[in-house]
């Protein structure tokens, strides 16, 4: 193992520096999906366990969905949210059982809600309660990809290191392109959100400024 004393955030400096890093690129066929912006990840002040990283993501993810509705591309919006008894959370709820724990996040509560600052199309909008860190795990977002014949997929949301990785994993897995607009994706603390986005710049993802992702979807036929 090769040892450091630079941070994950100098780790990532790095990668995003090295003009020789190759990446996955776009494709012609986009989708939009939005990770968990639900009041339990994003109230902070109010929930335990919400978070802020870049004060414009929601802006950015604002500016981000109309385009994907401009271009007639799906946008999709995932959300936790369980059952009274928590059974459909799994083993994944077992570890703590606080009010702020995951499985406690009942269908129908403010922790469960999106966002009031959100501005989702609901008529046009996918809407996926995902109950695995995935937005891929035993949804019909497979389905849906194939049905507008998806080949890039743009991540936002959160957690970087938790519900956005494993969708990035996971959408990878699927032979799509994958695509995180740096400024997008938030985390709870610093350390794992660049660990995060190293990891990704690496192996899953092309990890880009957001500037990009407008560009790109701008020139799109």
């Amino acid at each position: 193992m090769e040892l450091s004393r630079k941070t994950a955030r100098e780790l990532f400096a790095e990668v995003k520096a090295n003009p020789a890093r190759r990446r996955f690129g776009f494709g012609a066929r986009p989708a939009l999906i939005n990770v968990d912006l639900q009041k339990a990840y994003t109230c902070v002040g109010e929930f335990a366990t919400a978070y802020e990283t870049d004060p414009r993501q929601l802006e950015y993810v604002h500016q981000l969905a109309r385009l994907f509705r401009e271009k007639r591309r799906p946008v999709v919006w995932t959300y936790v949210a369980y059952m009274d008894s928590g059974e459909d959370c799994g083993v994944w709820g077992t570890r703590t059982d606080t009010p702020d724990s995951l499985q406690n996040i009942k269908v129908g509560s403010r922790r469960a809600e999106f966002d009031d600052r959100l501005e989702i199309d609901r008529k046009r909008d996918i809407l996926v309660n995902k109950r695995m860190a995935s937005a891929f795990h035993e949804t019909h977002l497979g389905s849906v990809f194939n049905f507008h014949g998806v080949d890039t997929v743009v991540v936002t949301g959160g957690s970087t290191s938790g519900c956005v990785r494993a969708t990035v994993v996971d959408s990878l897995s699927r032979s799509y392109r994958t695509i995180v607009p740096e400024e997008c994706v938030a985390d709870k603390h610093e350390s794992p959100h660049f660990a995060n986005l190293y990891d990704m710049a690496l192996k899953y993802a092309d990890v880009v400024p957001v500037a990009e992702v407008f560009e790109y979807l701008k020139s799109l036929r």
